[in-house]
């Protein structure tokens, strides 16, 4: 295979940009870039990295040799500052001795074909990236740490040595030879319920709201921009007492405890000849049929029109926030929270309801994070199992029997990566990042 790189950090200035390169032997095509290539494996080096004999910058160097890396090839790790022009010249450099940029994953899935991991390991480091709980890492870690594999390479022999044992009595029942007993159904009804059990400890969250988007609306001047304000903790919307201040789309990124959300203020909604506002007020009804929540603002006097603002969101799931309690007026009912964004009283209250909207139902027995991929196979695993067994319970075609065993075995090979077809192998790793 050819030499890869990619930048690992993001794309952008930074204190320090991370780039990884993998390939058989890839260390002596540094040549170029240092006056003496590292030669320590595993060794942090302080060098100067120079691209047409010119300094680019003093960078850090790890120098891995295959196969005791992440690839299972000779990698080499590049930890320079995050400049925009340094970032650019490395890589000039890198094409200029003809490394080839890494696609989605292209890491990982070396890592895979070089059995450094196996497939289901490599998945879990896309769910460990794309964690967005403390939960989901926890089982992702789980799954990647090779536990997954284990307990699925224990069943795998545990479902071999039931159809070495079935496939014998076939293929030997004419002989003196036992190999079906009361023993043998205690093994396969045992089996069955514990890859039931198993099954129940993989938590898929395909159903479950990955954008988590919150979407401000209200009448002009009830305090949006300001609570939207408030709950971000810095001036990222323009307020003003003037109407119509607000006449686009602002959005910003909320962590609270261990989710996030995406927070979007919108234009107030009301009558205008104003163009450009209007175009806000459109943009703004267009987007709340794309929240999974909304949060409707509202103070003393345009209390009255939350009834609108109710119809306007039909069956979106819905807070509504009544909001300038520091003016001291008299509450008026009807309002799921009260509170000031002026003051912050109330807002952590409004935090804790969208938190809550969006918690995440893991089970308290969920030990690993699956894909639907693997819950699929997971069925047709416990499918055939009981398909089976009951053909066994009731002395059918022991053949038949066999040929279950046989498509359980499948699935769980094709779970861990044991003869995959390539396109399998190209929807799952077009899904990574660069660089990993």
């Amino acid at each position: 295979m050819s030499v890869i790189y990619a930048l690992a950090t993001p794309p952008a200035k930074s204190a320090i940009c991370v780039f990884r390169v993998s390939g058989e032997s890839c260390l002596d095509l540094f040549k170029d870039f240092f006056s003496s290539p590292p030669k320590k494996e595993r060794f942090f080096y302080l060098k100067n990295f120079y691209y047409d004999k010119r300094l680019v910058d003093r960078v850090g160097v790890v120098y891995f040799k295959g196969p005791k890396s992440y690839t299972g090839e000779d990698c080499v790790e590049i930890y320079a500052h995050g400049g925009l022009a340094v970032i650019k010249e490395i890589i000039s450099a890198f094409k200029s001795v003809g490394f080839d940029e890494a696609g989605p994953g292209e890491f990982t899935k070396r890592a895979f074909l070089n059995d450094k991991l196996s497939l289901n390991e490599a998945e879990s480091v896309l769910d460990l990236i794309n964690a967005s709980t403390k939960e989901e890492a926890y089982m992702s870690a789980a799954a990647l740490s090779g536990r997954l594999s284990s307990e699925l390479g224990a069943f795998s022999e545990e479902i071999n040595n039931l159809r070495l044992r079935v496939e014998g009595e076939i293929d030997f029942n004419d002989e003196d030879e036992v190999f079906l007993d009361e023993k043998l159904k205690d093994s396969f009804a045992c089996l069955v319920s514990n890859f039931e059990s198993f099954v129940s400890k993989c938590h898929h969250k395909s159903n479950e709201s990955v954008s988590k988007k919150v979407v401000f609306i209200g009448p002009v001047n009830s305090g949006k921009s300001s609570l939207f304000n408030r709950l971000l903790g810095f001036e990222r919307a323009i307020v003003s007492n003037k109407p119509g201040t607000t006449r686009d789309l602002i959005d910003s990124e909320l962590f609270y405890n261990d989710l996030s959300f995406s927070l979007y203020d919108t234009a107030g909604l009301r009558d205008t000849s104003d163009f450009i506002e209007e175009e806000g007020i459109r943009k703004s009804k267009e987007e709340i049929k794309n929240a999974d929540l909304v949060v409707g603002v509202f103070d003393k006097t345009s209390a009255n029109e939350s009834m609108f603002f109710t119809s306007l969101v039909g069956k979106k799931p819905y807070l509504k926030v009544f909001n300038k309690t520091d003016l001291g007026d008299d509450l008026v009912e009807g309002f799921d929270c009260y509170l000031s964004a002026k003051t912050g009283r109330g807002v952590g209250d409004l935090k804790k309801r969208i938190s809550k909207h969006f918690e995440v139902n893991i089970k308290n027995n969920s030990i690993y994070m699956v894909k639907e991929r693997h819950i699929d196979l997971f069925s047709v695993c416990l499918n055939h199992l009981k398909s089976g067994f009951d053909k066994f319970e009731n002395e059918e075609l022991f053949e038949l029997v066999a040929e279950d065993l046989k498509i359980s075995r499948e699935s769980l090979n094709s779970i861990l990566g044991r003869k995959s077809a390539d396109d399998l192998l190209g929807d799952i790793f077009n899904n990574f990042c660069i660089g990993k």
